[in-house]
């Protein structure tokens, strides 16, 4: 199984591994966009003014330019310690034990905007750019990615790909046609037996739902063995649309 998850606009600073590796990074095919969406945003950190507007970044979070200066000088840290809010702390990578963090290594990606989908113990640094963003010199970043995305993943040959990026960064790389996989949606149940979609909470129950696989290690190749350990983990799914999964909680 293999599981996608959206990045966090918020990071964690610094680290301690080495500088950016693109060549080390899961799915290897992915090394020519890599390249050129680091070396724009590296270009266009040098107009901080632009870089500023290009980003969206208020006078607080202008050091963040600095970031993407630095990208492939600075400092590294596992990407599933480098992002932070709801989702991420709601997993805790950090206090889960080596078992657990192995699995996360071996069964997670996040989909970043500059990196495309990386393995959860990749090192990265810290950046600033969201998956709608467009930068000066390239394409947009759906036409960058999408292509490229799911032709890697086609090649990494997942048994089984559970989908819980965010609509934005699904689009930046579909699953591979014939590849087994379902979009999960995070619902709330509402009165007369309607559901809602949720924000915070979605994203928190993604975080506790992904903990609870890195803890219980499963082996999950289809979704009729994800429905089973999900039952018997106190998940309640429901069906939604065609390739889709409602989450209930």
């Amino acid at each position: 199984m293999l599981v996608l998850l959206p990045p966090s606009e918020t990071k964690r600073p610094g680290g301690e591994g080495p500088p950016l590796d693109l060549e080390g990074l899961a799915l290897t095919l992915l090394r020519e966009p890599r390249d050129a969406v680091v070396d724009a945003l590296v270009a266009l950190a040098a107009d901080e003014d632009l870089a500023a507007r290009v980003l969206k970044l208020s006078e607080k979070r202008r050091h963040e330019i600095a970031d993407n200066a630095a990208l492939r000088t600075a400092a590294t840290m596992p990407a599933i310690d480098r992002y932070t809010g709801v989702l991420f702390d709601a997993l805790d990578a950090a206090g889960l034990d080596a078992d657990a963090r192995a699995w996360l290594g071996e069964h997670i990606m996040i989909h970043s905007a500059p990196f495309g989908p990386v393995g959860a113990l990749d090192g990265i640094p810290a950046y600033r750019l969201a998956a709608g963003t467009s930068i000066p010199g390239l394409p947009a970043l759906r036409r960058v990615w999408a292509h490229a995305v799911t032709d890697a993943l086609a090649e990494l040959r997942p048994g089984f790909v559970l989908d819980l990026r965010s609509e934005a960064y699904a689009a930046l790389g579909p699953v591979p046609t014939g590849v087994s996989s379902v979009y999960v949606r995070v619902v709330t149940p509402g009165e007369g037996g309607a559901v809602r979609a949720l924000n915070h909470f979605n994203k928190h129950a993604k975080g506790d739902l992904v903990r609870s696989l890195a803890l219980t290690r499963p082996r999950i190749e289809s979704l009729g063995e994800f429905r089973e350990w999900a039952r018997a983990a106190g998940w309640a799914l429901q069906d939604a649309n065609a390739g889709e999964i409602a989450l209930i909680v």
